[in-house]
């Protein structure tokens, strides 16, 4: 009876208690789950926001894990949340990132530069492109000086071998050649003329050898003075002959009726040999140019470039679309190289401004003649043509030290970019004397009426085929 009582008692106070129980839902208890509903959701479509620190909530930390639950209620209604215990695909997806990520996120090699000021090993900084072989690299810059007037002494020998050529007044509206080689060596070269002023400037920006026939003596007293001469000249007018450096004269040509100072050519090998000789075959470079195959932007159209000197001599570059190069015509018809029978041609053409005074002073007192002084230092306007289409801004030189040579560049400093490969330079006193055309002259035409003209030319133009 004593336990039936004790059963009894039990069983009614279990169902008392039960009747008492707190049916109000457990605030909070899975807090670290679920955020509160004052906490601050990243936007939707804003992923940065996702890394943001969330915003601090009420209660009991709430809002701890803001960027790993999507947003819900405040209160769970069960003491169970088997989904918010377990990630869902949704939750997964917003701590997974993107797998393949844009272009833009993934950084472009820098391009290493090819000039003005520094240039990638291998690279010849007279044209962009790698040297062609060792002994090309090792050795020294060569110019030539070659002659372009009068008409009989065309067409020369070696000028498209040469990786840049500046072509400049010698005097009275004459031009001449200053041909600089490195990357290729012509053999024959010529005719040979004598040096100028002009070429102790573009020897000492190219720290080249000059080789030139000869010169005047108060020019030559300069080119053998104390502050340029180092063993870099080249000349029979200091001893130099055809056996050891390969100035040898073209007799023939007289029976063609040359005058004997056009008769004189050059050896690009014995000079190079000599130059070895004397200790002064260094590879030096001469920084300056700066080269890019893409052109820079907002070019102008340039099919058909021409220059005159006075009615003296002139040069016309039309562009070739075939091969992306300028070919040379000089008094109206195609100029061509002897060595190859291959009419002139650049990939770049440029065209500087710069000051030209007389220099009688140079002479004794009485003297009727003077030298022409080409003032290519300090900086002016140019023309960069390319591709078809040129681009006007400012050429500079530095300073005067030795491998400081020519810049081509905008106001503001950004270089004007030539295509890798050759370059011709036209000096010139002023931009009146260039005219630049989106059409190219017939020159077929006027070939065709020159032709019907006496010419004083003996030398066969090579022809197309």
């Amino acid at each position: 009876m004593r336990n039936f009582v004790l059963t009894l008692a039990l069983v009614l106070f279990l169902l008392f208690g039960l009747t008492h129980v707190d049916t109000q839902p457990v605030s909070s208890q899975f807090i670290t789950n679920t955020p509160s509903s004052s906490t601050a959701m990243p936007t939707s479509g804003a992923p940065d926001a996702a890394t943001a620190a969330p915003t601090q909530g009420t209660g009991n930390g709430g809002g701890i894990f803001a960027t790993n639950t999507p947003d819900g209620p405040t209160n769970t209604p069960t003491l169970v949340p088997t989904a918010t215990l377990t990630p869902t695909a949704t939750s997964t997806a917003t701590n997974t990132p993107t797998v393949t990520p844009t272009p833009t996120d993934t950084p472009s090699p820098t391009p290493t530069p090819i000039g003005p000021y520094s240039y990638p090993e291998g690279i010849n900084p007279l044209t962009g492109l790698p040297y062609p072989n060792e002994e090309a690299q090792a050795r020294r810059n060569l110019i030539v000086k070659i002659s372009n007037y009068p008409p009989i002494v065309r067409p020369q020998y070696g000028v498209n071998s040469a990786d840049v050529v500046f072509e400049y007044e010698a005097e009275g509206g004459v031009t001449r050649f200053a041909a600089i080689f490195r990357s290729q060596s012509p053999g024959r070269v010529g005719s040979i003329r004598s040096g100028r002023l002009m070429d102790m400037e573009l020897s000492t920006m190219y720290r080249a050898l000059l080789a030139y026939s000869g010169t005047s003596e108060p020019i030559q007293q300069l080119f053998l003075g104390e502050g340029f001469f180092d063993y870099q000249l080249l000349s029979p007018s200091i001893g130099h002959g055809c056996e050891d450096t390969g100035f040898c004269r073209d007799e023939s040509l007289r029976d063609l009726g040359y005058p004997f100072e056009h008769t004189l050519f050059g050896d690009t090998d014995k000079m190079w040999e000599t130059a070895t000789r004397q200790g002064a075959n260094t590879g030096w470079q001469a920084r300056g140019f700066a080269f890019n195959e893409e052109p820079n932007p907002d070019g102008t159209p340039a099919e058909d470039i021409f220059i005159n000197w006075y009615g003296q001599t002139d040069a016309r570059w039309q562009y070739d679309e075939a091969t992306g190069r300028y070919l040379r015509y000089t008094d109206s018809v195609p100029h061509y190289d002897a060595a190859t029978g291959d009419q002139l041609w650049i990939d770049n053409l440029v065209i500087i401004v710069v000051p030209h005074e007389r220099r009688p002073d140079l002479f004794p007192p009485g003297a009727t003649y003077e030298s022409l002084e080409i003032q290519l230092w300090d900086q002016n306007y140019a023309y960069v043509v390319r591709d078809g289409e040129f681009w006007q801004g400012f050429w500079r030189r530095e300073n005067r030290e030795p491998g400081t040579a020519l810049q081509l560049l905008y106001g503001n400093n950004i270089p004007i970019m030539l295509k890798p490969g050759r370059t011709w330079v036209e000096v010139v006193r002023g931009f009146g004397d260039v005219t630049i055309s989106d059409t190219q002259a017939d020159m077929v035409a006027t070939a065709t009426v020159l032709a019907q003209t006496p010419s004083p030319t003996p030398i066969d133009v090579p022809s197309d085929d």
